[in-house]
């Protein structure tokens, strides 16, 4: 009786550890069938006059501004969701402008890099993957890596994959989600689980008026039709213009183009053990410059950039700063003032 209790139990165990190693974030992937967005979407934006330029990278066409001298110190500026390079469009002339060699790309599924068509053709060990032969392709060398949004749980496993190549870091309204140990296994199993109990709402916030992660993610998974226009407006402290908001819609003409946006959010949980790798065996020794500059209106990080303070010894003595009237897409809010840190930020930080 007792070897049959004892079989039920590994059964059961086994069971378990099976379950929970299924839903875990995808390590391995493949190259999906791809829409691109027709480029007359793109024509006569509103302060986007960057020529384009494209790369091959690991079976995907991915699009990237490059302006200013190529032989200028790399600012690599690395976009969020459901945003793109137009992100950048306040900052890019300035900096290039400052003699910096200033390059943005669009992550897989965004911009005017290739859109695999269905959710689950997305993993973040891809967007990892891909960013990184990326900057292989192009050879750079002495990066400053700006991230903002998705952009720091993509560049910041980035530049650990490949610290060589970077000489900073400056982060604003992201980080890098990690846990270790049971939490890191359970983590995103347990999300997916909260994420289906949401079901698909309708508003970002509950009857009470409350807003949760599980419900953001749920919601845009699963709200028709996508409101970017909306969604960017309630992420910025200023009123943005009609064609600024026509801008950040142009990549997703129709709901083929969208599997990337709606998919990203939910993503955020799936690598914990993976970023957990990185914070230790890269962050907690990394020595060079790290800078952060979060903004004081961004109900998503707040908080966040404390982590960075307590753990990385080169962010040690750095002028971290909390930019004033500041949503979540800080770059549309205070573009100059970034603008003013980086270079300044860079300057003060000469190899």
């Amino acid at each position: 009786m007792l070897r049959i209790v004892l079989f039920g139990l590994v059964v059961v165990a086994a069971t378990a550890v099976v379950a929970i190693l299924s839903l875990q974030g995808r390590a391995t992937w493949t190259v999906a069938e791809v829409v691109r967005t027709p480029e007359e979407r793109f024509a006569n934006l509103s302060d986007y006059p960057f020529a384009p330029h494209y790369v091959e990278s690991l079976g995907y066409r991915i699009h990237y501004v490059d302006e200013g001298p190529r032989d200028g110190e790399v600012i690599l500026l690395l976009h969020g969701q459901p945003s793109w390079s137009y992100l950048y469009r306040h900052m890019i002339p300035p900096l290039a402008e400052a003699g910096y060699r200033v390059i943005a790309p669009d992550f897989v599924g965004f911009g005017k890099s290739d859109k695999p068509l269905r959710q689950s053709d997305y993993s973040y060990q891809m967007h990892v993957d891909v960013m990184t032969e990326f900057v292989h392709q192009l050879d750079l060398q002495g990066i400053t890596m700006f991230a903002q949004d998705w952009g720091g749980p993509i560049g910041l496993r980035l530049v650990a994959e490949d610290p060589d190549r970077f000489a900073r870091i400056m982060i604003s309204n992201t980080g890098l989600p990690a846990a270790d140990g049971l939490q890191g296994w359970l983590g995103f199993p347990i999300f997916r689980a909260l994420v289906w109990l949401e079901g698909s709402p309708e508003t970002l916030a509950d009857e009470n008026g409350e807003f949760s992660f599980t419900r953001w993610v749920a919601w845009s998974r699963t709200i028709e039709p996508y409101d970017y226009e909306g969604l960017f407006q309630a992420g910025t402290e200023r009123e943005l213009t009609p064609e600024e908001l026509a801008g950040y819609s142009a990549p997703f003409p129709n709901e083929s183009y969208q599997a990337g946006a709606r998919i990203f959010p939910y993503l955020v949980p799936s690598q914990l053990r993976e970023g957990a790798a990185a914070m230790r065996d890269v962050y907690a020794n990394w020595d060079k410059p790290f800078l952060t500059a979060f903004g004081d209106s961004d109900p998503v990080t707040g908080g966040m950039d404390v982590v960075w303070h307590d753990t990385v010894p080169g962010a040690q003595g750095q002028p971290h700063t909390t930019v004033e009237n500041a949503g979540h897409f800080i770059q549309e809010d205070q573009p100059d003032e970034l603008v003013r840190i980086m270079t300044e930020f860079i300057e003060a930080n000469q190899q």
